[in-house]
């Protein structure tokens, strides 16, 4: 087996056998991981409490047929503030799946990989309700999913020439103007559309002073159905969100 080094996103473990834990890691330089930690469980484990969710770390394995097995592991940021509180954990949980979804095994993605850890560090700065919906929609944009968001994606009229942009139709890949919305797609205040546009638009810090309210709730239920249509599949997390 070859030994290497990375550093990389505990996304999610798993109990195996008494003593051990499957890790599912999102690396800088070999993609998504999973590799087994071998008596984390044990109160004398050295680094057991390393590899939790949401903590970044570098690592030491052995690269296996299937699983890798994690010989050491060395804490870069525990993110420690992101598990001690509730509403903080589930929206740094929602990205750590879309991440898990989202990645390929052994397969290098570091734009991905830069845009969590940001995200995390910024969710355990800032506590912003907007950093998850953040994630998701630059997520998808990165992955080539950007929406249309200026004009209607039906029938291309662009406010304020024709009707007013009032829905998200992600068949169509964007905004939809209130003719072709007659029992289509996911209904979009303009506080909302205009929170994604700041978000999409290079003015995220702005975005991200946003207070709690229906247009952060808006853009966040946006996200995961975004998400959720890209990916073909349910997020389990969106059910604490």
């Amino acid at each position: 087996m070859t030994l290497y080094r990375d550093e990389g996103v505990v996304l999610r473990a798993i109990r195996l056998g008494e003593a051990d834990r499957i890790v599912t890691v999102l690396t800088l330089g070999a993609g998504k991981v999973r590799a087994v930690a071998r008596g984390v469980r044990k109160t004398t484990s050295k680094f057991g409490a390393r590899l939790e969710p949401t903590s970044r770390v570098a690592l030491q394995c052995y690269r296996g047929r299937d699983l890798d097995v994690v010989t050491q592991a060395e804490t870069l940021d525990a993110n420690r503030v992101l598990r001690e509180d509730y509403t903080l954990l589930t929206h740094a949980v929602s990205m750590l799946e879309a991440a898990d979804q989202l990645a390929l095994e052994r397969e290098p993605n570091p734009v991905l990989y830069r845009m969590l850890t940001g995200a995390l560090r910024t969710l355990a700065s800032l506590r912003s309700p907007v950093v998850a919906p953040a994630f998701f929609w630059k997520v998808l944009s990165s992955e080539g999913f950007r929406p249309i968001i200026d004009s209607c994606a039906r029938c291309g009229v662009e406010p304020p020439a024709g009707a007013t942009l009032t829905a998200i139709d992600l068949e169509a890949g964007g905004t939809i103007c209130s003719s072709c919305a007659a029992g289509r797609g996911w209904r979009i205040s303009p506080d909302a559309l205009t929170l994604l546009r700041r978000v999409l638009g290079g003015d995220l810090n702005a975005a991200l002073g946003e207070p709690p309210g229906r247009a952060t709730r808006e853009l966040e239920h946006l996200g995961v159905a975004a998400l959720e249509h890209h990916l073909e599949r349910r997020l389990r997390s969106a059910a604490l969100l």
